[in-house]
C-alpha cells in the first residue's frame, strides 16, 4: 500500500497545534496539512487536567491566538473555559476536520534521498501501527509527558491508608467534602487546588519544602475594562493584549535587574492580603529571586482568603515517612490526612518522546542545539513549538508558526526540498537550554537541547526580539541550507 502523504503533519491537538493549523491554511493555502493527537480530543492541556479549580497561569489575552481574541471579561480563566475556546476556533476555521484523534506517533524517519519524514503512528483504536509520509513535521506535541506526572519516591506510601492522587490524573469519583486534606507542593498547581478544595473539604493544607513566590492579581482586568466602555471592542482587546505583553517583560526585566526590589514589593502585597500575624519569612519567602522560576499567579488572591477563613493553612517542612493516617514530617510534627494530593510537577518530555531518525541515525535532543527557538541542528524539515517560561506559550506558538509558514513558503519558491541547521563547531561556547531553576527543567537537564550565546542560537524569552526576528528577518539568512 502507498503511504498517505502531506505536505505538513502537525503533531498534536492543543494550543500550539490548533494554532499551527490555522496559520499553515491561512498563510500557507497551497500545502495540504493533517495533524494526529495521541488522545481522542483536542484541547491538549486544557482537555488533560481535570483536577479541581484548573485554570490558566497567563491572562487569556496573550494565552488566547493572535487571529482569534479572548473576548470573556475574566482575562485568568478556568479550564473548561479555555477548551470551549479552543474548540469554537478548530470548528470554527474548519481545523477539526484535519484532526485525525487516537494518533499517537512513536516514530519519525528522514529520508534525505526522498526528502521526506515516514511518521509512524500507534493507533488507539486497534492497535495497529500506521504510517504517513510528509515533507516538513512540525512538532506542536508541548513539553511534558501526558503519560503521568512527577512522583517522588516516598518513604512508607504503602503503609497510608487514605487515598493518593496526583493532579495529572484527577480521579471523578474523588469525593473530598469535609474530608482532611494535605496537597503536597506549592507551586501554580497547588496554589490552585487549595482553595478550591477548601470550599468544600474539612480543611485544606499546603506542605511544601520550600515557598514560591506569589503575586494576587484581579481575574477581570480593570484596564481591559475600562477600554471596552469608550472603544471598539476589537481595538480594546488589540489595545489589552499589548499592554499585557509590554507590562509583563517590563516585570520580567525588573526582577532581572532589581531582584532585591521586587522582592519586597511582592513581599508587601502577601503581607497585607495576610495581615500583621502572618509568618512570612517562613512560609512566602523563597530561597531563590523572582522568576528564577515561574511566579505563582493567585486570581482574586483567592489562595490567601482561603488562609485568612482558617479553611486552609501552610506548612513549610519536609517529608520523613507516610504513616496509616497521614504524614510524619522531619521537624517531629505530623499531619492527619483522608487525602494526599502530590502536587509536585511535571516530567518534561522532548518532541513527545518519538524516535527521530535522520537517515538510520538517532537524535539525541541533548546533543543539538536551538535554531531560533524551533530548530535544531542536523534535523531537517523539522520545528517544534515550545513557548516563553517567563510570558505566555501561546505568544511563542504563534511566532513558531507564522515563521514555519513563511520558511515552506521560501523552500516553495526557490524550489527547495530540504532546509537544515548545519552543526556548529567544537568550540561554540554552548549552554543549558533554559535558565530556570525549577525542579522539572533540572530533573529533564540532560535530555534538553543545548543554546548558544548570541542570536541565532540563543534561545530568546523576548517577544519583541522575537517578533522582529521571525516575522520580518530574513529566512534565508546564511545560517540556514537549503537543498
Amino acid at each position: 500500500m502507498t503511504e498517505e502523504f502531506v505536505d505538513v503533519l502537525v503533531v498534536g491537538a492543543g494550543l500550539s497545534g490548533i494554532g499551527a493549523g490555522y496559520h499553515l491554511q491561512t498563510l500557507c493555502p497551497d500545502r495540504s496539512y493533517a495533524i494526529v493527537e495521541a488522545r481522542n480530543d483536542l484541547g491538549g492541556t486544557w482537555d488533560l487536567f481535570r483536577y479541581p479549580g484548573v485554570r490558566s497561569d497567563s491572562d487569556m489575552h496573550t494565552l488566547g491566538y493572535s487571529f482569534r481574541p479572548w473576548t470573556d471579561p475574566k482575562a485568568i480563566a478556568a479550564g473548561p473555559t479555555i477548551l470551549h475556546y479552543l474548540r469554537e476556533t478548530a470548528r470554527d476555521n474548519g481545523i477539526d476536520r484535519k484532526i485525525r484523534f487516537g494518533h499517537k506517533v512513536v516514530r519519525a524517519d528522514w529520508s534525505a534521498q526522498d526528502a521526506q519524514w515516514t511518521v509512524q503512528m500507534l493507533r488507539e483504536s486497534d492497535g495497529s501501527t500506521v504510517s504517513m509520509r510528509c515533507g516538513f513535521l512540525f512538532m506542536c506535541s508541548g513539553y511534558y509527558d501526558y503519560a503521568s506526572g512527577y512522583q517522588p519516591e516516598y518513604p512508607g506510601l504503602d503503609r497510608f491508608g487514605g487515598r493518593m492522587v496526583h493532579p495529572q490524573k484527577w480521579p471523578e469519583d474523588l469525593d473530598y467534602a469535609g474530608k482532611k486534606i494535605v496537597v503536597i507542593g506549592s507551586g501554580a498547581t497547588a496554589v490552585t487546588l487549595v482553595p478550591a478544595l477548601a470550599e468544600t473539604a474539612g480543611h485544606v493544607t499546603m506542605l511544601q519544602r520550600s515557598p514560591t513566590w506569589m503575586a494576587a492579581r484581579p481575574s477581570v482586568d480593570p484596564i481591559n475594562t475600562t477600554l471596552r466602555r469608550g472603544l471598539p471592542l476589537k481595538m480594546a482587546l488589540k489595545l489589552t493584549r499589548w499592554k499585557n505583553v509590554l507590562l509583563s517583560m517590563y516585570f520580567f526585566r525588573l526582577c532581572r535587574r532589581s531582584p532585591q526590589r521586587v522582592s519586597q514589593l511582592l513581599l508587601a502585597g502577601v503581607r497585607q492580603a495576610l495581615g500583621p500575624k502572618a509568618d512570612i519569612a517562613t512560609h512566602f519567602t523563597p530561597r531563590y529571586n523572582p522568576w528564577e522560576q515561574r511566579l505563582c499567579l493567585v486570581p482574586d488572591g483567592d489562595f490567601f482568603q482561603a488562609l485568612n477563613t482558617g479553611s486552609a493553612s501552610v506548612v513549610t517542612d519536609q517529608i520523613e515517612s507516610f504513616t496509616e493516617t497521614g504524614l510524619k514530617l522531619k521537624s517531629g510534627a505530623t499531619l492527619d490526612a483522608d487525602i494526599i494530593v502530590s502536587a509536585t510537577g511535571l516530567n518534561l518530555s522532548m518532541l513527545g518522546k518519538a524516535a527521530v531518525y535522520v537517515d538510520g541515525q538517532r537524535v539525541e535532543p541533548a546533543r543539538t542545539v536551538n535554531y531560533k527557538g524551533l530548530m535544531y541542528t542536523g534535523v531537517p524539515n523539522l520545528a517544534n513549538t515550545f513557548g516563553y517560561t517567563n510570558a505566555s506559550w501561546t505568544l511563542k506558538a504563534d511566532l513558531t508558526a507564522q515563521y514555519v509558514c513563511r520558511l515552506l513558503n521560501h523552500m516553495r519558491k526557490t524550489g527547495a526540498r530540504q532546509c537544515l541547521v548545519p552543526e556548529l563547531g567544537p568550540d561554540t561556547p554552548l549552554q543549558p537550554w533554559v535558565d530556570f531553576s525549577s525542579g522539572y527543567f533540572q530533573r529533564a537537564a540532560d535530555q534538553l537541547p543545548k543554546q548558544g550565546t548570541t542570536k541565532p542560537w540563543k534561545l530568546n524569552q523576548n517577544y519583541l526580539s522575537d517578533l522582529v526576528a521571525m516575522r520580518f528577518g530574513k529566512v534565508a539568512d546564511g545560517v540556514l541550507r537549503f537543498s
